[in-house]
């Protein structure tokens, strides 16, 4: 069983920055297949972005050139870098963690199933 911790949701304006963290309870999790999914109101929760376990990563088409996963091994920490948020990125944030290293091919898409474990999730709002 692996937690997951989120924090640095927050109120900002549009194209403004935020940085989401997430960190796993066992500290080798980090290395695990790991990706970001968020929940706008009154829709279905979506892939952001995901990280393997080799470090390639792939995201949605709507955050590509503006959002930025990765790791920092010394933290043990999971961040996803957001820059340029427009109102559309308004949403619960959420980290999620395979059961183990998993490599996939470049293009691969960000799917819920391919992940075990969530985090509570972490507030983000944009305003315009």
């Amino acid at each position: 069983q692996v937690q997951l911790k989120e924090s640095g949701g927050d109120s900002v304006q549009g194209g403004g920055s935020l940085t989401l963290s997430c960190t796993p309870s066992v500290p080798t999790a980090i290395h695990y297949y790991m990706g970001w999914f968020r929940q706008a109101p009154g829709k279905e929760r979506e892939g952001v972005a995901r990280i393997d376990s080799d470090g390639r990563t792939q995201y949605a088409d709507s955050v590509k050139g503006r959002f930025t996963i990765s790791r920092d091994n010394a933290n043990n920490t999971l961040i996803l870098q957001m820059n340029q948020l427009q109102p559309e990125d308004t949403g619960i944030y959420y980290c999620a963690t395979a059961r183990g290293r998993r490599v996939y091919p470049e293009n691969w898409p960000v799917r819920s199933q391919d992940f075990a474990y969530w985090g509570q999730g972490t507030q983000v709002t944009v305003s315009s």
